[in-house]
């Protein structure tokens, strides 16, 4: 049994790309795709270095909101600690250690990271407090106090 072959305009026959190259395929849709995010500005290059977002929690008390953030291996020197109104940033680079030997399996990131959380309230930024213990970063972030509701006495 044959089956039909669909060719679409661009396609790599037209191309002159022979269809039996098994990788041939993948690597057109590999730079389809890399053209398409690049065109939509809504990520860097697929070839470029991108950044990874460190594992963390966050904490809600009535007071404040606590970060718990893993950075394995990270000294407070090389980790940038920001704070808006509204949003929480922690970034920086865990260089890559020289090794002996060849490297047979990756697991862990290196390179730039990232972490961003967003604040659902007002919070004073000029009172965060930031610790780096057994390689988890704690980030401690006071709200601000909000206006407290109180009971409004209707005039006649």
């Amino acid at each position: 049994m044959t089956l039909p072959i669909r060719h679409r305009h661009g396609s790599l026959l037209e191309r002159g790309i022979p269809w039996h190259e098994p990788t041939a395929e993948f690597e057109d849709l590999f730079e389809r795709m890399n053209r398409f995010l690049e065109s939509t500005s809504l990520a860097p290059s697929l070839s470029e270095t991108m950044t990874w977002a460190p594992l963390a929690d966050m904490h809600e008390t009535d007071d404040t909101y606590k970060i718990e953030c893993e950075l394995p291996g990270m000294k407070r020197e090389d980790i940038d600690v920001e704070i808006t109104e509204h949003e929480l940033r922690i970034s920086g680079e865990l260089k890559e250690r020289t090794r002996e030997g060849v490297l047979r399996r990756r697991g862990r990131p290196t390179g730039r990271f990232e972490y961003r959380a967003l604040l659902p309230t007002d919070v004073k930024a000029e009172d965060v407090q930031a610790s780096l213990s057994d390689g988890v970063l704690t980030v401690t972030i006071p709200k601000a106090q909000a206006a407290k509701p109180r009971h409004i006495e209707i005039k006649g």
